[in-house]
């Protein structure tokens, strides 16, 4: 009877050594992390940010790096992505572009063919001019627009129906500018559209505040406004929000963590705890106040419910525009 008993107790210290190992998933190899733009854009710096503190707080036992894959509106990295499936040691920083891609029929893609992970935070976007622009606030913008709404170039990344479009629009739309005339440049990063507002080519950049600010500190641009319901911190803290000048309209975009389609449950549980202690940490609470960035952390079940709940407001945003096509 004791043999019996020694057996079965060894079988089940065995059963949970077995199941504790196969809940404590460990990446075995190096992670990527893909950025959806080029270098120095918006997504590539979140995704640098993230790298450095998994790294600075040893969070991650093997080595991290980014790669960049801009192109069609996120849809060449998310396409990387999923070539990988079930893949632990691949993740992606997911935009609003993932769900708005594909309402305006761009992409097959959208967050029910990954694996959501975590939401990390939000953010709102600027309105940049040259320095010597004749649009010298906000106003003066709307009342050139309402004028001729063909008159102004607006540079925005990574494609129509992104954040920075539906910023725009919403801010225009809310001005009383006929939206559907309004003229756009796409560029594969934000950086890029904002370069070629600052050599002369279109007429305002819109970009998250964090990719603006650094320009704006430096005097290479001047932000006309702000999309935030308040006037923000630091470098921006100058600029009105659209609100103070008259037009109704706040806009921001979440930014948050997804991996390839099939990913395991204990992958799922690994990266959620790792990603929640660095939320939690104060380097990063640092890194969103320089930034500009508004925490919203959640695990990947809210993060699930969250997207399912955004992708209908916002298809409802693009049929209004006239962009939606599923």
């Amino acid at each position: 009877m004791r043999d019996v008993m020694r057996r079965a107790a060894a079988s089940c210290a065995l059963a949970i050594a077995a199941t504790a190992a196969h809940a404590q998933w460990l990446p075995q190899k190096g992670v990527e992390i893909v950025a959806m733009s080029g270098p120095g854009g918006a997504n590539d710096v979140i995704a640098r940010a993230i790298q450095r503190h998994l790294q600075q707080l040893r969070l991650v036992g093997v080595p991290i790096t980014v790669s960049n894959r801009p192109g069609a509106g996120g849809v060449i990295a998310w396409n990387y992505l999923n070539q990988h499936a079930g893949e632990g040691t691949l993740l992606s920083v997911s935009p609003i572009n993932l769900l708005t891609e594909h309402i305006a029929g761009a992409s097959p893609i959208t967050w029910t063919d990954v694996t959501p992970i975590a939401l990390l935070f939000s953010e709102y976007v600027a309105f940049s001019v040259r320095p010597d622009s004749a649009l010298k606030d906000g106003g003066d913008l709307v009342r050139r627009l309402k004028g001729d709404p063909g008159s102004v170039t607006f540079a925005v990344a990574a494609a129509l129906g992104g954040a920075n479009h539906i910023a725009t629009a919403l801010a225009m739309k809310a001005a009383g500018v006929d939206i559907r005339r309004l003229k756009f440049v796409v560029f594969s990063s934000g950086a890029q559209s904002l370069a070629a507002v600052m050599g002369g080519h279109v007429d305002v950049a819109v970009n998250p505040v964090s990719g603006a600010a650094p320009q704006m500190q430096a005097g290479r641009v001047r932000v006309v406004a702000v999309s935030s319901p308040q006037r923000l911190p630091g470098t921006v803290s100058p600029v009105p929000t659209w609100k103070e000048q008259g037009v109704d309209a706040v806009f921001s975009s979440f930014r948050g963590v997804i991996g390839p389609k099939g990913m395991t449950p204990e992958q799922v549980a690994y990266w959620e705890g790792v990603l929640a202690k660095m939320a939690r940490s104060e380097e990063w609470k640092r890194e969103m106040e320089r930034n500009y960035w508004e925490s919203s952390f959640a695990g990947a079940a809210e993060a699930a419910r969250f997207l399912a709940r955004e992708y209908e407001r916002l298809r409802a945003v693009l049929g209004e525009l006239g962009l939606a096509r599923r």
